[in-house]
């Protein structure tokens, strides 16, 4: 896995190495200017071939003085540079300063560069505000539009007269909270949108920002450059403590500090092979067991694709449980997957008899009105369990009933954005509201804050699906970038989901890793088939994925 960062942390990561001795404010700004030039001629060699045209936008902040070095570098090159600066250089902070002062040219004001009517420039280097923004910037709603505009409608054209220029962004598209991927309002309803580039360069490691919300977007492709911080154990033990002296008496006190700001969140990554191997020396069992419910007659689709999911994860054996007037027709739906009758409070119960049911999966196609009755009955058997779509909705009018019986349980509740709103509104609410000040309140909030309310495991699924513990351990499987998977879009994919992290499940999984892993190989699947996806090619693309994870050369 891979740490995913606040701004706030990465500040105090950076202090942290700043006073230890191990580098300069000075050095950072440096390596950070030459890492976007290094990442420019990477993405684009044509640049780097011959001497082209660069527009620079400096802000008020280190960010402006990233964008200083940056436009010193090039210039070195032989590029024809101009360089605006938004704000006065007198107020640039100390770091910035230096770099300004170095500067061999002309600076113009942000006034000047905005009554440009043409790009004039073969790369526009947006160094304008990065991580530490806080709040809409009405006088750049126009240039934030235009920087859109240009992305969408038109390609990177070095030469061109008029100018078709490559879009770089330092850090983050200005304008984006790079702890939320939501963008500030700035300016009217025309120009209400963040900057957005072609590229985005940050350092060290990447923030929420880029992989939440509308981050992956404005960012377009997102590349990663090292700016030499080696984290010793000592530097990690300094930096949380230079984020607990800046941050606890500025926010909620130190019990909501150490939940919110000292806990780092981790994007899923590739799982590693041993994971998913099964012992030879074991029989079926040893992998578990996993029940499914299913809805009625017309209605048990959704769960024979949940139990498809969970039996190709590895799942040792896999029953349906469906009622009376369901029984035929799921029994001429399967092969492998068993079959019981569990349509009443009662049968199930009888069926939960069976201890080596140990994984349990409620709410994909099962009816509202069942999974009510039914979910009680479930979380009381003490087994492992995934509560989806309809056992959702089902608590949509009483969630704290839910609540009352998953705090504490090994539960994995799966809600979309809708499912999400109907059991935590004032969360959603709090989510959808336009933020005005920041770091705005971000899904990783969201989920983390639902998962204490839960007291269990909650995966809130989107391309930025985020995944949390009750404790706030907490991960985000991205499907952005060159991870992106739109095909997921399509109806039955989420019932898939839920019957992968039931196996896992199944398979001794605990909750957490379950949902990432199986979120994870979700993902993967859809990847690894693409355009044309239906819900049914997933568990059939399993065997390839893990072909892929044992001989990734292959």
């Amino acid at each position: 896995m891979t740490e995913i960062l606040t701004a706030a942390q990465m500040r105090s990561i950076e202090q942290a190495a700043i006073e230890s001795g191990q580098v300069t404010g000075l050095e950072l700004m440096e390596r950070a200017g030459r890492g976007v030039v290094e990442a420019v001629f990477e993405e684009w060699p044509e640049l780097a071939q011959a001497p082209h045209r660069a527009v620079v936008l400096c802000g008020p902040g280190n960010n402006g003085g990233d964008g200083f070095v940056i436009a010193r570098l090039l210039k070195e090159w032989g590029w024809e540079v101009e360089v605006f600066l938004y704000g006065d250089a007198e107020k640039l902070p100390p770091d910035a300063r230096v770099n300004y002062e170095r500067w061999d040219g002309r600076v113009g004001t942000f006034a000047d560069y905005d009554k440009r009517r043409i790009w004039q420039c073969d790369l526009l280097v947006d160094a304008l505000f990065g991580t530490g923004l806080k709040r809409g910037l009405q006088p750049l709603g126009k240039l934030f539009w235009n920087m859109e505009d240009m992305i969408d409608c038109f390609a990177v054209e070095p030469g061109h007269e008029l100018g078709r220029p490559a879009i770089v962004a330092v850090d983050v598209p200005s304008g984006i909270c790079s702890d939320s991927g939501r963008d500030f309002p700035h300016g009217d309803e025309h120009y209400r949108f963040a900057g957005a580039a072609h590229l985005t360069v940050t350092f060290h490691r990447p923030k929420l920002g880029h992989v939440l919300d509308e981050g992956a977007d404005a960012c377009g492709k997102l590349v990663v450059k090292s700016i030499g911080l080696v984290e010793t154990k000592e530097l990690a033990a300094r930096a949380v403590e230079t984020m607990k002296t800046r941050n606890v008496a500025k926010i909620e006190g130190e019990a909501a500090w150490r939940s919110k700001q000292r806990q780092i969140c981790k994007t899923v990554g590739q799982i590693h092979p041993s994971w998913l191997r099964k012992n030879p020396d074991v029989h079926k069992y040893s992998h578990g067991h996993a029940l499914i419910l299913s809805g009625g007659a017309g209605k048990t689709g959704a769960a024979r694709l949940a139990a498809r999911g969970a039996l190709r994860i590895g799942a040792g054996l896999v029953t349906l449980g469906v009622p009376g007037a369901a029984q035929q027709e799921v029994a001429s739906q399967v092969t492998a997957i068993m079959l019981q009758r569990a349509g009443t409070e009662e049968e199930l119960a009888s069926v939960l008899k069976d201890t080596r049911l140990n994984a349990l999966c409620l709410g994909p196609g099962m009816g509202v009105s069942r999974a009510r009755d039914l979910v009680p009955v479930a979380l009381a058997a003490g087994r492992a369990t995934v509560l989806d779509a309809d056992a959702l909705t089902a608590f949509a009018d009483d969630p704290e009933a839910l609540f009352d019986l998953t705090r504490g349980t090994q539960t994995v509740l799966t809600p979309h954005g809708g499912e999400f709103a109907r059991l935590f509104p004032d969360i959603a609410a709090k989510l959808k509201a336009v933020p005005t000040a920041g770091p705005a309140y971000s899904k990783v909030d969201a989920t983390r804050e639902a998962a204490a309310r839960a007291g269990c495991v909650v995966l809130y699924k989107g391309p930025d699906t985020v995944i949390a513990a009750p404790d706030g351990q907490c991960s985000i499987n991205a499907a952005v970038y060159e991870r992106a998977a739109p095909w997921l879009a399509t109806a039955g994919s989420g019932d898939v989901l839920a019957g992968f992290i039931t196996g896992l499940l199944a398979r001794g999984f605990s909750p957490l890793m379950a949902a990432e892993t199986g979120a994870w190989l979700h993902v993967e699947c859809a990847r690894a088939f693409g355009p044309g996806l239906i819900a049914e090619d997933l568990p059939e693309m399993l065997p390839a994925v893990f072909r892929s994870i044992e001989n990734p050369k292959a």
